[in-house]
């Protein structure tokens, strides 16, 4: 049977013909818990530099390489949701991020740290099979609400992770924070065992046959190509920012601790509750015009970093605004490409996210860079940059229509 059939055909249905709010809140409470592993070092960057001796430059590629294994790890693996049952694929992703989490905490050099943190991200990608699964559960003309739901458990899991991260890293060592997360992700897997339904697979490919359909989806679809494309720029704005923020709060003029770093992601949290309102919305209205006005809150946002940095109302709207843009954004992006080719929902996911995060994994990298080099002047430059870019695509593909 060739692919191309295979992919048009119409997509099994889980064996739950439903998604329940309670299990709609599991999934979202577990999206959430999962991708905090890849943020678990952010605030804790100076921390961890001090452990093992190396500057601010050099211990930044640790949210590096941990954005690169993410990357990896979704094209490898995401795609699987769609020929393999969900709830043993996701089971056994718990278990190798728990086996990951306890190599970062026990790295004894920063070669180890690097390739305990690759590893990290490589193994954290359930989140990316949750959320086209609730599209997939969810009610015709609800799968807006779903996605924005369980993305928004993630949303709130990047950004939670960085005030969890800062207060129990700060207090009781970085060490200790991923043995947590380590048991975290063991008792998860456990309570995904009870309560996920199987939800069997929607194609009948052979894994090669899968990882080349991706390319037949990017040449087939403008839309996706435009959604991964400011997916990547978005990302790598909000990477610029959360990886260089504890550097430049612990100098002048705040003088904060890795504990108060971490408290901007609860600033940040506002913004994400933004992101189940914005799925709705992409129920019922054009995302394209959405995404343009999303966009421009994240150019705004380093407005604030880069001309009032230095007053933390400032940086405090900046936060905000970056989070909802960036957040919302994905959100409608994903909304809109679920709809193209419904048994390809994994694969789209994947094109999309991996993206994404190689853009994230490029802007964690800048962040760096652009601090050692000039400073926040430097970042917050970077940061408008890269915005303005996003913004560029977007208008660009309304020009083209």
């Amino acid at each position: 049977m060739s692919s191309t059939h295979m992919l048009q055909s119409p997509a099994a249905p889980a064996d739950k013909a439903s998604l329940s709010k309670g299990l709609l809140l599991l999934m979202a409470f577990t999206a959430g818990m999962t991708v905090a592993n890849l943020y678990y070092n952010q605030p804790l960057l100076a921390d961890i530099g001090r452990s093992f001796g190396v500057a601010p430059d050099e211990v930044g590629f640790v949210s590096t390489c941990t954005q690169i294994g993410y990357a990896l790890g979704m094209f490898l693996f995401v795609p699987l949701g769609d020929i393999k049952e969900r709830k043993g694929l996701i089971t056994v992703l718990l278990s190798l991020v728990c086996l990951s989490l306890i190599g970062v905490a026990t790295a004894q050099n920063l070669a180890w740290m690097f390739i305990a943190s690759f590893a990290v991200g490589l193994t954290t990608v359930v989140p990316q099979i949750l959320i086209p699964l609730a599209a997939t559960l969810a009610a015709p003309g609800e799968q807006g609400k779903a996605v924005g739901t369980v993305t928004s458990g993630l949303l709130l899991g990047i950004l939670l992770t960085r005030t969890v991260s800062g207060l129990i890293g700060g207090t009781w060592g970085w060490r200790f924070m991923y043995a947590v997360a380590a048991a975290a992700m063991l008792a998860l897997l456990l309570l995904l065992r009870i309560k996920l339904p199987v939800a069997r697979a929607t194609a009948e490919l052979r894994y090669t046959e899968l990882l080349l359909s991706m390319g037949r989806l990017v040449k087939k679809y403008s839309t996706l190509r435009e959604s991964a494309l400011i997916g990547a720029a978005n990302f790598a704005a909000f990477s610029i920012f959360w990886t260089a923020l504890s550097f430049y709060v612990e100098g002048e003029p705040y003088h904060y601790s890795s504990q108060i770093a971490g408290l901007f992601g609860l600033i940040g949290a506002a913004g994400a509750l933004g992101a189940p309102f914005v799925g709705r919305l992409a129920d019922r209205i054009p995302t394209k015009w959405m995404i343009g006005a999303l966009i421009a809150l994240n150019i705004i946002a380093y407005l604030f970093f880069g001309l009032l940095g230095g007053m933390l109302w400032a940086l405090i709207a900046g936060v905000i605004l970056l989070d909802l843009g960036v957040q919302g954004t994905q959100v409608a992006n994903q909304t809109r490409i679920y709809a193209l080719e419904p048994p390809a929902r994994s694969r789209l996911n994947t094109v999309q996210m991996v993206t994404t995060f190689l853009g994230g994994a490029i802007g964690s990298s800048v962040g760096s860079f652009a601090w050692h080099e000039w400073g926040w002047s430097g970042v917050s430059f970077a940061g408008g940059v890269v915005g303005l870019l996003s913004f560029s695509v977007w208008l660009i593909h309304r020009l083209k229509k």
